[in-house]
């Protein structure tokens, strides 16, 4: 007998998720001290965690015995945007609320749309709960998104937007994005993934919160994994409907988010110039590494999230080579291009490193 006979198909489909190579791993495989190791691979923030946050993490320690309440991250969170709390669910990173809003509306018999080359979470959670994935060809790396209207289907129940999105960091205008919520089903439940719209120009920004008015259907996720840089401690929130938050919030794991993060995370909301200051990094870091790959005769996607995605013409040789030169990007094959890798923005001299060792790599290659 075969224990992965008694899983149900839709389990056995799933491909699991790679996530970034770990600094260690690869100072084990080439012999190169962490310490001395570039990753540019997850997004991360270069600057660490809030100031702020690390107080409150150090804080929190004395009550680590006790089981969370994530009452004062909610009520932080509810009055920062306007929201009610019973409209706000916390998630063990922005992960986890993916998953808790497909556990709601997924199942054998229904369907979900969204992008090829949208994150790899979302064909993830759709399959986990039984649904079946409806992949929609991007439009110049982005969502198409009279296509994706076009594909919805009778047992369509849920549909995933990310803007930014992940990995090509392309960005969809807020006004075309609204037109699509006002053209499409109502009985279709809208994620909209919002883990980099800190990253976003001011000029371009929407507080689509306030859409949540107009659209019942519409859900919310944001993430403190990346501008507010507590990446480790997995925190990340949703805010819908009453209606939808009740339902989420009867899947999700009691004490799901731990006591560190929720203190962490209070304090980080809070930290406004720790958010100024990895803003401005970041713009700087994006003309850095766009000069340095037009300086190398590379493409890329124009980028408005933490990180920048190009083409070389073998990116998993590109790839080998920058690792032995102790440099972690992340290869795009699994998302379907193999010739992309996409670098998040790092400190100044880090992005020198990775830029350096891009062009030696080219060469070798």
């Amino acid at each position: 007998m075969s224990y992965s006979d008694l899983a149900p198909p839709y389990i056995r489909a799933i491909s699991p998720y790679q996530p970034g190579q770990p600094m260690t791993q690869l100072a084990r495989d080439v012999g190169i001290p962490a310490d001395k190791i570039v990753k540019l691979a997850s997004n991360e923030n270069p600057l660490g965690m809030s100031p702020k946050a690390r107080v409150a993490l150090e804080q929190a320690l004395n009550g680590i015995e006790r089981y969370p309440d994530q009452y004062d991250l909610t009520k932080a969170i509810a009055e920062r945007y306007g929201v009610g709390m019973d409209r706000i669910v916390l998630g063990n990173g922005s992960n986890d609320v993916l998953d808790l809003v497909a556990r709601v509306y997924m199942a054998p018999g229904r369907s979900a749309v969204f992008s090829q080359y949208a994150f790899a979470v979302y064909p993830l959670a759709t399959m986990s709960a039984g649904g079946e994935c409806i992949q929609v060809p991007a439009r110049e790396f982005g969502h198409d998104l009279p296509a994706m209207a076009a594909a919805v289907r009778s047992d369509t129940t849920l549909l995933w937007i990310a803007n930014p999105n992940n990995p090509t960091g392309t960005f969809l205008p807020y006004q075309q994005l609204r037109a699509f919520l006002q053209g499409l089903n109502k009985n279709v439940v809208v994620v909209l993934d919002e883990a980099y719209n800190d990253y976003l120009l001011p000029t371009m920004r929407e507080d689509t919160l306030r859409w949540l008015a107009d659209f019942p259907n519409l859900v919310i996720v944001r993430t403190f994994s990346k501008v507010y840089g507590l990446a480790g401690l997995r925190v990340g929130y949703a805010v819908a409907s009453q209606e939808i938050a009740d339902l989420m919030h009867r899947v999700r794991q009691p004490f799901n988010v731990n006591n560190l993060a929720l203190a962490a995370a209070i304090a980080a909301l809070d930290d406004h110039a720790f958010v100024a200051e990895s803003y401005q990094l970041n713009r700087r870091g994006l003309e850095q590494i766009v000069a340095g790959l037009k300086h190398l005769g590379l493409s890329y996607i124009p980028a408005h999230g933490n990180f920048v995605t190009f083409r070389v013409s073998n990116g998993s040789d590109v790839n080998k080579n920058l690792l032995k030169r102790g440099v972690i990007v992340r290869p795009l094959g699994g998302y379907g291009m193999p010739d992309h890798l996409r670098v998040t923005i790092g400190l100044e001299q880090e992005n020198v490193r990775f830029l350096e060792a891009l062009e030696k790599s080219l060469a070798h290659s």
